[in-house]
């Protein structure tokens, strides 16, 4: 994935701080609703592995509300990586891994970083095309462990239809960006996770009209 830097203002916002740090008002206000839903639906122990970790601000509250897991950020980004990397000094929390750069649309990656536990990706799928996403579902399941979970978060359509104004606008902001960005549809991934040898538990309604795929490996 080419990391995209021409996304509308309302993709990803995130303000600089004078030590490198990013802070972003949506990561603030979903972090709550999310460390709640891994809680609830994470293993006991292992390894997790955080995709497209951005700011680094969700790092940190899992890590913090999650300690039996060790937790691995990554970003494709430098300055996300340098952020994620200040938040870490800051709270000194002995189960996170130095944040590792990691193109999670690139074919293979899982075989390059071992296999997890739980795997968590928040924000993303709007902002890469349906091929990259095919990508990185298979990649994902790859890299779970027999039992693993994954966890994906983010603005969904629901059978094909945008459920607010505000999701119309958004869908339609990124559209007229790139028009290989944009909201997926629920029904085709579902369709996606089963073929990429995923088996769907639960799809539980977030915050702000947000959606998460709760998933577990299929050993059948």
């Amino acid at each position: 994935m080419v990391y995209r830097t021409k996304l509308p203002k309302t993709a990803s916002v995130a303000n600089y701080q004078s030590d490198g740090r990013l802070i972003a008002p949506s990561a603030a206000r979903n972090a709550t609703a999310i460390v709640d839903l891994v809680k609830r639906i994470s293993p006991k122990s292992g390894q997790a592995l955080e995709i497209a970790s951005g700011t680094g601000q969700h790092i940190v509250q899992l890590a913090k509300s999650l300690p039996y897991l060790t937790w691995s950020p990554s970003d494709v980004d430098v300055d996300r990586l340098n952020s994620i990397s200040v938040w870490m000094k800051d709270n000194d929390l002995p189960n996170i891994k130095p944040p590792q750069h990691l193109d999670a649309t690139e074919i293979g990656w899982a075989a390059t970083i071992g296999q997890h536990d739980f795997i968590l990706l928040v924000n993303l799928l709007h902002l890469i095309s349906w091929n990259e996403t095919e990508t990185l579902v298979e990649e994902m399941s790859n890299c779970l462990t027999s039992t693993g979970v994954a966890l994906i978060y983010g603005p969904f359509m629901r059978n094909g239809e945008l459920i607010s104004d505000g999701d119309v606008g958004f869908h339609k902001s990124l559209i007229e960006t790139d028009p290989d960005l944009g909201y997926k549809n629920d029904v085709d991934l579902l369709k996606m996770f089963f073929q990429s040898g995923l088996i769907h538990l639960e799809s539980v309604e977030m915050p702000a009209n947000n959606l998460a795929f709760v998933l577990q490996k299929c050993t059948a």
